[in-house]
């Protein structure tokens, strides 16, 4: 990890179903100096083609980690320091624009249908979300982080 990072930020991808999504995510968290993604579960990862076509590069410059159990790689960053945050919505959940972020931090992102399993949000420290003002409850997982980690890393 890059300890001159003061904002350490690394990305959980757990089960996102569009490697289209995921090499998004890649591009996005090279753009904000994220210093690491893990991938969990079916997340794609590289060298799948769809991602590559969507990071342009970025997977080649953010680290990443391949992992099947993301609930233990939360484990890991747990014990590791790292203030493990959901993007979800949740009844819970904390509106983005009011959290005050500690770092190191863990963001976690999930499925694009079916979000995070209990599972993984029980490992969580806190829920944030991004408020919806529209009919639709949520955004696309790629541009949801993309609005989520520059509120966090500002």
């Amino acid at each position: 990890m890059n300890r001159k990072n003061k904002k350490e930020v690394i990305v959980v991808c757990h089960n996102i179903r569009s490697a289209f999504n995921v090499g998004s995510i890649f591009r996005t968290a090279d753009g904000a100096g994220v210093n690491k993604i893990i991938l969990g579960g079916w997340s794609a990862y590289p060298p799948h083609p769809k991602l590559i076509k969507t990071a342009l590069g970025a997977e080649k410059s953010v680290p990443f980690q391949r992992v099947w159990q993301t609930w233990r790689a939360l484990d890991d960053l747990k014990s590791a320091g790292y203030n493990i945050i959901a993007l979800e919505k949740t009844q819970k959940a904390e509106n983005i624009f009011s959290f005050k972020p500690k770092f190191p931090l863990a963001l976690v992102l999930g499925n694009e249908v079916k979000g995070l399993s209990k599972n993984i949000l029980s490992r969580c420290d806190k829920v944030v979300f991004l408020p919806m003002k529209g009919q639709k409850e949520s955004l696309n997982v790629s541009v949801a982080f993309g609005a989520a980690i520059y509120q966090i890393i500002k």
